[in-house]
Formats: structure tokens, C-alpha cells, sequence
């Protein structure tokens, strides 16, 4: 009995999170579902969001989202493979990135939203903008990406770098053919979890994108996301609970459908390569 007790703990722990998660799931479905529908997700917003629907909300919530990840993965990607193809575990370049990353990744949220409104609205002039919210947002999300990217290079067999060698295939063949598909699991889950940090954040984007709820012409106006849009309604707005549960449903819905796109593109996209 004594043997199996960890495992009891640890199957209870489990099921008390899940049974936490569904609880939630089923109040935000239960209260939310009701108030979806075409209309609700193609017209603006009125009355302070209590009337209306979100359109312009989730057109300024991808387009914060776009800019993120079109900012973060080339960076995060290039990064990894520079910490894990091109440098020691001990070297003390290295060994400082490694450390800062693990203490970027702690910071607050709000003290993010800070540097962004400091450094991308006011010192760059790009003022309260999808732009300066999308480019905080790949501040953030850089840590996570990195180091699970990173984490999936080193994964990788050293055998298959030897066989390269011996092959005579270069550095940048055998990263792009061989290196980068054999890593895509670590590559996905920093994706995944850069996707989830970024689509949910409220406090980086209030001082950085803003709360105007108009539909955005370009990256350089004001945009509300999602989340600060359900932030607004069921902290400032009396009567808007009815819509900030909807439009909590959608942020939970368009989480998992950019999870699964992503998920699919990347396994479609290099998977293929380590057979061809």
C-alpha cells in the first residue's frame, strides 16, 4: 500500500485539476453559448459592449496574434538552433542566455506591458497600436519558445548528425532536412504554449494595443483584443456579463482552433522532409 501511495496522490492531484478545468469549461459554455450566433460574431460592439456583437475585437485580436508569431518563431527558431547546434552547454555565453531566458519567462505579464507601452509606443513612436501590443507580446513569448525549441534540437539522436557528417551533407542541409523535422515535437509545444501566453494576455495589451473597439484600417491603430474586450465588460460595464461570458467562449474556441492549425501545419510541413 505504502508503494502505491505516491501514485494515488498523484492520480488525485490529476483528477481534482481536471475536474477544476471542467468546471470552468461548463460555467463559461452553460452562460455563453446561448448568446452566440452569426450576428453576435460580424457586427461591432454597442452600448459599452453590452449590445452588438465582436467583429472588430477578433479582427484586431488575429491581427496582434500575427504579429507576434511572424516576430517570435523566426527569432525563437533561430535562437534555439544557435544555443543548441552552435554552442556548449558550459560556454558562458550560452550559460547567460539560458539564464535570462528562465528569468524572462517569470517576469510578470504587467511589467511586460510596461516595457512595451515605454519602449514600442512611446520611445519608437508607435503609440497604442496593434503593432506595439503584437511586438510585446513576442517579448513574451520568446522565453517559452525558445527554450522548448532549444530543448527539441537536443533531443535529437546525435547519431543523426554523425550519419550527416559521414554522408558529407552541410551544417545547413542537414539542419534544414534532418535537424529541424526530427525536432518539430519541441517545436510545436513551444508554439502551442507561445499561442496560449499570447492570445489570453490582458495586462501587456491594455498599455499597448489599447481598448479602442472600433475596426482597425492597419497595424498602427488602437485594436482591443479578446481579452481585454472580457476584461472591460465584466470589470467595468454593468450588464455586460451575458456578453463577456460569449466572448469568453470564442477565445476559448479560437485557442484551440489556432493550436490545431498550427499543430497540423507543422507536422504537414516538416514531418514530410526527414523521409524525403
Amino acid at each position: 500500500m505504502a508503494k502505491k501511495l505516491p501514485t494515488l496522490i498523484f492520480w488525485a492531484i490529476a483528477l481534482f485539476v481536471t475536474a477544476i478545468f471542467c468546471w470552468i469549461l461548463g460555467d463559461i459554455i452553460w452562460h455563453g453559448v446561448g448568446q452566440l450566433s452569426w450576428k453576435f460574431l460580424t457586427t461591432a460592439p454597442r452600448n459599452a459592449g453590452r449590445e452588438g456583437g465582436i467583429a472588430p475585437i477578433l479582427i484586431s485580436t488575429c491581427l496582434i496574434l500575427g504579429v507576434c508569431m511572424a516576430v517570435s518563431l523566426p527569432l525563437g527558431i533561430g535562437t534555439a538552433v544557435l544555443l543548441a547546434e552552435f554552442t556548449t552547454t558550459e560556454s558562458i555565453f550560452s550559460l547567460l542566455i539560458r539564464r535570462s531566458l528562465d528569468v524572462l519567462a517569470g517576469v510578470p505579464s504587467i511589467v511586460f506591458g510596461l516595457f512595451g507601452n515605454a519602449f514600442f509606443s512611446i520611445k519608437l513612436g508607435l503609440g497604442f497600436s496593434i503593432l506595439s501590443g503584437g511586438l510585446t507580446l513576442a517579448c513574451m513569448v520568446l522565453p517559452i519558445l525558445i527554450r522548448s525549441a532549444e530543448e527539441g534540437f537536443r533531443a535529437v539522436p546525435v547519431e543523426y548528425r554523425l550519419g550527416a557528417a559521414a554522408l558529407g551533407l552541410s551544417r545547413t542541409t542537414t539542419l534544414w532536412k534532418l535537424l529541424l523535422p526530427a525536432a518539430t515535437p519541441g517545436l510545436i509545444v513551444g508554439l502551442v504554449l507561445g499561442i496560449g501566453r499570447a492570445i489570453a494576455e490582458t495586462a501587456a495589451l491594455i498599455f499597448t494595443s489599447g481598448y479602442v473597439d472600433r475596426m482597425p484600417e492597419s497595424l498602427l491603430d488602437s485594436g482591443r483584443s479578446l481579452s481585454v474586450h472580457i476584461f472591460d465588460l465584466s470589470m467595468n460595464v454593468a450588464g455586460g456579463d451575458a456578453n463577456a461570458y460569449a466572448s469568453a467562449l470564442v477565445l476559448l474556441i479560437l485557442l484551440l482552433l489556432v493550436n490545431g492549425i498550427a499543430t497540423w501545419i507543422a507536422q504537414f510541413l516538416l514531418a514530410g522532409r526527414i523521409t524525403s
